[in-house]
């Protein structure tokens, strides 16, 4: 028998790593050890260097950057050969401000920016950027500003580069870009494919979650509607309807103007990193799973990518949830799927104790795999 666990995070709860050591603590009380195997995943959201740094040995680097808004706060990024790790969360992320602070007409990804520059200035040519989690909606112009990027509205004046004043943006001046990007090999990990604007854009769709009311989000969307048409002005490549341009507020299409950056699959970079598909060709089972089981899961969330290589090898699959909205996975192949709200009617219990939960439900999976109830 050989069990694969290859989970997400539960966000705000445990990691991915966390996860599978529960799942595995359940499931040996009726297998051996050696039969179970952890593989923790990422979809490209924030967190994603911690699972990543299971498989690769990063090295870190802190320095004081900016924060959303403008405030010095101490962050990290990773160098694994020749390469650096950067995670916007961690200097341009939501979980940095209070609720009080969320407005993402103010924020800016500036400090993003500057652990970029950091890299480079260290003669690193190779730049995997992570961009779930971030607080802001400013097309990528912080980032780019940073970088020596200039921003002016019709009466010459310089623009900070924040939320509001996209729709302000008359020129963009790169001539003191303090970097050349065609020599430089950027990624951008996301987990999402929405365009930059419009109803599925990165306003609409995310901007009141970063503190926006109803009349900024169309301010924003036409911001970022004005930034498209400056780009193209400028001679930049039109990033509008790029699957993934309105990730993070927009820094998924500003990497590929600003940085030229490539967008890359976040489940499928960590499919091939953690060697998944190798390892699951001989297995028995998989059991994946996420914070929240939704219809957002089968567009490039970690279920979903999972359960494709389950497809393809015609495994069984289970998922283990912090919760499930109601409706037909059977599209994702999926043979059973665990609530830890199915044992609690209090989701803040269910995060708080979700390790003992699953740990629970693992050992409900592993009595029924004693009947070979998942075949």
């Amino acid at each position: 028998m050989k069990i694969v666990i290859a989970p997400d995070k539960f966000k705000d709860s445990l990691s991915a790593i966390q996860v599978c050591n529960a799942l595995k603590k359940g499931i040996i009380k009726n297998f051996y050890e050696k039969d179970i195997i952890s593989c923790p995943l990422a979809d490209g959201g924030d967190g994603s260097l911690e699972t990543l740094n299971y498989y690769l040995d990063l090295k870190p680097i802190s320095l004081i950057v900016n924060d959303p808004l403008f405030r010095p706060i101490k962050s990290t990024y990773y160098l694994n050969n020749k390469t650096a790790y950067i995670e916007l969360s961690s200097a341009s992320g939501l979980v940095l401000l209070k609720e009080e602070d969320r407005n993402c007409m103010l924020t800016s990804s500036f400090g993003t920016g500057e652990l970029i520059c950091d890299a480079l200035n260290k003669g690193i040519k190779n730049i995997n950027l992570f961009i779930g989690g971030s607080a802001t909606n400013d097309g990528g112009i912080g980032i780019a500003s940073a970088l020596g990027y200039k921003f002016y509205d019709a009466s010459e004046n310089l623009l900070s580069p924040i939320g509001k004043n996209l729709l302000l943006i008359n020129r963009i001046d790169k001539s003191k870009v303090k970097f050349n990007f065609n020599d430089i090999a950027v990624k951008v990990i996301c987990d999402v494919n929405n365009p930059l604007y419009g109803k599925s854009g990165a306003a609409y769709v995310y901007a009141s979650q970063k503190g926006a009311n109803s009349s900024q989000v169309q301010e924003l969307d036409k911001g970022l509607v004005n930034l498209e048409s400056k780009l193209l002005q400028y001679n930049f490549p039109s990033i509008a309807d790029i699957p993934g341009a309105g990730a993070a507020g927009g820094v998924g299409g500003g990497s590929i103007s600003f940085l030229n950056a490539k967008l890359i699959s976040g489940i499928e970079n960590f499919l091939k990193i953690s060697r998944l598909e190798k390892i699951i060709k001989d297995c028995d089972l998989i059991i994946t799973g996420e914070g929240k089981l939704d219809s957002q899961t089968q567009y490039g969330k970690v279920i979903s990518g999972v359960s494709n290589l389950a497809k393809k090898f015609n495994k069984s699959i289970i998922a283990v949830c912090g919760d499930a909205d109601k409706g037909n996975y059977n599209i994702l192949g999926l043979k059973k799927v665990y609530k830890i709200l199915d044992k609690t009617d209090s989701k803040g219990n269910a995060m708080i104790n979700a390790e003992r939960y699953l740990v629970e439900i693992a050992e409900d999976i592993s009595e029924r795999l004693k009947k070979n109830y998942f075949y």
